[in-house]
């Protein structure tokens, strides 16, 4: 399984804080986006990838950064602020 962790406004507009998905068919970040866009498609706004910071155990992360059965996904929006 792989624990997918929502931040700031991006957990308040999925309304929820994680989630799990199994970790079979999916070995990168993008493979994770996929996998959401297609079990959640009304988040599909929500979760464009240009727009996100992503996370894999507590390290910043590429889209092509590799996941792996264990690994806690982390997905935040841009940090921003003056």
């Amino acid at each position: 399984m792989i624990k997918v962790v929502f931040f700031a406004k991006l957990r308040e507009s999925l309304g929820t804080q994680a989630i799990e998905l199994e970790s079979t068919g999916i070995s990168t970040v993008t493979d994770v986006l996929d996998t959401l866009h297609q079990r959640y498609p009304q988040w599909q706004s929500e979760l464009v990838s240009t727009q996100l910071l992503v996370a894999i155990n507590h390290e910043m992360a590429k889209l092509d950064s590799e996941v792996s059965s264990g690994d806690e996904l982390a997905l935040f929006p841009p940090v921003t602020g003056g």
